[in-house]
């Protein structure tokens, strides 16, 4: 059996694969399965680690992005999408695998487009609310697709083909790591803890308002804060200017980034999460189900975010703030608001848990394996 991963652009459209390729393998040994042959193919990898962590091969395929706004790269990003289709034809051809799995986005473009011109299968998955062109394209012709939230399935013209099943979270993100997490930090458990996280970037807009707003929320609660690796020695610079004699400097935590662990024991200590409005992270958020307040970017920049947040927020899970009215006023008197209403708190949880899909993954593999074993027939 032989599969091909493909999708990217972001670790929105990585880690999910990896999500799934962990259920594949772990469904294989349980079943006594013959060990499939993982592939993944596209212009870049969010984290060689976890390639090899699950005996995934991976093909580098050329490819560019198309953008909606005028840009001189949208010409030399067209040329390395026509260099990528011969490439992944090619690549392809030798491995010529049982089936094709995208998670859209720019770069799983020749490689979908490739596996049409071979005639081989291709289940597609989209993680948005509005699906993304790459899978709208895909998904005139791939043999099954899967989508995040309900309403994204109506924007596929075969409804036949459509699950619902939710974004892959891989396993060990799925649970909160409550024990001793506070201790982990070093902050106590009888404050409240905010976590924020802006992703493995960092979020400027965020991170710039939480520092403003920190003399104030100090004086209230514990922070854990991602910054982004690209922004955190600049960040810590301005901490020691901003909060050099604040009486609670030391209940303020802050990282470049969270590993897997450090991500889950946080969740575990916190009574409320600021995030932006990725799939992934609100996916997360379900999981732990925990109070969250998303801060999605600017629908001018990204069309995604804000349409996942408000179909996240139509559970009562979390609250949305838009970016343009996330001052540190406001933050601060939202935070206020949500932690001092246990009855609003209890509303999230209820509406996070009964958003969370921690079986996708596993359901997406599932379906994968028996197109593999049909066909291997």
């Amino acid at each position: 059996m032989k599969i091909v991963l493909t999708g990217g652009g972001s670790g929105g459209h990585f880690y999910p694969l990896i999500a799934v390729a962990e259920e594949i393998n772990d469904i294989v040994d349980h079943r006594h399965l013959v060990k499939p042959e993982i592939y993944y193919m596209s212009n870049t990898v969010e984290e060689e680690m976890l390639l090899y962590q699950n005996d995934i091969q991976y093909k580098h395929i050329q490819a560019g992005k198309i953008r909606k706004y005028f840009s001189l790269q949208n010409g030399t990003d067209f040329f390395k999408t026509l260099i990528g289709l011969p490439q992944a034809i090619h690549q392809l051809f030798r491995v010529y695998p049982d089936v094709v799995f995208s998670k859209g986005g720019y770069a799983s473009v020749p490689i979908v487009f490739a596996a049409r011109i071979l005639r081989i299968p291709v289940f597609v998955h989209d993680s948005d609310a509005i699906p993304g062109r790459a899978n709208l394209w895909a998904g005139k012709f791939a043999k099954r697709i899967s989508v995040s939230y309900p309403e994204a399935a109506e924007h596929f013209k075969d409804p036949k083909k459509v699950a619902f099943v939710g974004n892959p979270v891989r396993k060990e993100l799925r649970m909160p790591q409550t024990r001793n997490a506070h201790e982990y930090f070093q902050l106590v458990p009888d404050i409240p803890t905010i976590v924020i996280l802006g992703g493995s970037q960092g979020a400027d807009y965020i991170n710039h308002t939480i520092l403003r707003a920190l003399p104030e929320l100090l004086d209230k609660y514990q922070i854990i804060h991602q910054v982004g690796k690209n922004n955190f020695e600049g960040h810590k610079e301005l901490i020691n200017i901003e909060l050099h004699e604040h009486p609670h400097i030391s209940r303020y935590r802050v990282f470049p980034t969270l590993t897997p662990l450090e991500l889950r024991t946080a969740a575990g200590a916190a009574d409320l999460i600021i995030s932006r409005a990725g799939s992934g992270a609100i996916f997360e958020l379900a999981c732990w189900e925990k109070p969250s307040i998303l801060v999605p970017i600017p629908e001018d920049v990204s069309r995604d975010q804000r349409r996942n947040a408000y179909a996240y927020a139509r559970t009562g899970a979390t609250e949305v703030i838009e970016q343009h009215n996330f001052t540190p006023h406001v933050v601060a008197a939202e935070i206020e608001r949500v932690i001092n209403d246990p009855a609003l708190c209890q509303k999230m949880k209820e509406g996070a848990k009964e958003f969370a899909q921690p079986e996708a993954a596993h359901k997406i593999a599932e379906e994968l394996i028996e197109m593999m074993l049909e066909h291997e027939k």
